[in-house]
C-alpha cells in the first residue's frame, strides 16, 4: 500500500464496504456479503476510473459515492442498523464461529493471491516502466492488487471496523519504512 502510494485506497474501500453492509441491512441479507461485494466493486471502480492517471480523484469520488450510498441505505430503513454500525466501529469480542471461518477463508485467499503476485507486483510497484518493458501486465496487476485490498477489507472490517482498517493497512508498513530508513 505504501510503496504503491495507495494509502487513500485503504481509506476508501472500507467505507465502500460499509455502504454495502448498510444496503444489506436494508434488504435483509448478511451484512458481510454486502460488505465484500461493495468493497470489491469499489476496487473495480477505482481501477476502471484510474486509467487516466487520476488515481486520487477517482478514489475520492468512489469514497464520496460510497458514503452517500451508505447514508441513503441507512435512511431508507426503519430498523436500527446494528449490523452496519458494528461494521463501522468493529466488534472484536463479538465475533461468531462462522465469522472466524469466513475470515480465515478470505484471509487465506488474500495471502495466496499476494504470494502468487509478489514478484511482478513488487517490480510494478517500484518501477512500472521497467515492469512494462519486461512484459509484466501492469494493468492486470493493478486490478489484482486492488481486488486483494478489497478482500482484505472484507476480512478486517467485521473485527476492527471500517475506521481502524485504514490504520492497520497503512500504519505498520509506513512505520516500518520510516524505521528502516
Amino acid at each position: 500500500m505504501v510503496i504503491r502510494g495507495s494509502a487513500f485506497v485503504a481509506h476508501a474501500l472500507p467505507k465502500a464496504g460499509f455502504a454495502g453492509a448498510a444496503g444489506s441491512v436494508l434488504t435483509g441479507i448478511n451484512p458481510l456479503h454486502g460488505l465484500a461485494v461493495f468493497a470489491l466493486g469499489g476496487a473495480l471502480m477505482i481501477e476502471a476510473g484510474s486509467r487516466r492517471k487520476r488515481h486520487d480523484v477517482v478514489t475520492a469520488l468512489t469514497l464520496v459515492a460510497a458514503l452517500g450510498t451508505g447514508a441513503l441505505f441507512l435512511s431508507l430503513t426503519n430498523r436500527y442498523a446494528t449490523g452496519a454500525y458494528v461494521l463501522l466501529f468493529g466488534q472484536v469480542v463479538g465475533i461468531s464461529a462462522g465469522q472466524i471461518r469466513d475470515t480465515a477463508i478470505l484471509g487465506f485467499v488474500s495471502l495466496a493471491a499476494i504470494a502468487l503476485l509478489y514478484r511482478p507486483l513488487l517490480l510494478a510497484s517500484v518501477s512500472p516502466e521497467i515492469a512494462q518493458s519486461r512484459g509484466v501486465p501492469v494493468r492486470l496487476l493493478d486490478t489484482g492488487f486492488l481486488l486483494v485490498v478489497g478482500l482484505v477489507t472484507a476480512v478486517t472490517v467485521p473485527v476492527v471496523g471500517a475506521i481502524l482498517t485504514f490504520s492497520l493497512l497503512v500504519g505498520p508498513m509506513a512505520a516500518g519504512g520510516y524505521l528502516a530508513a
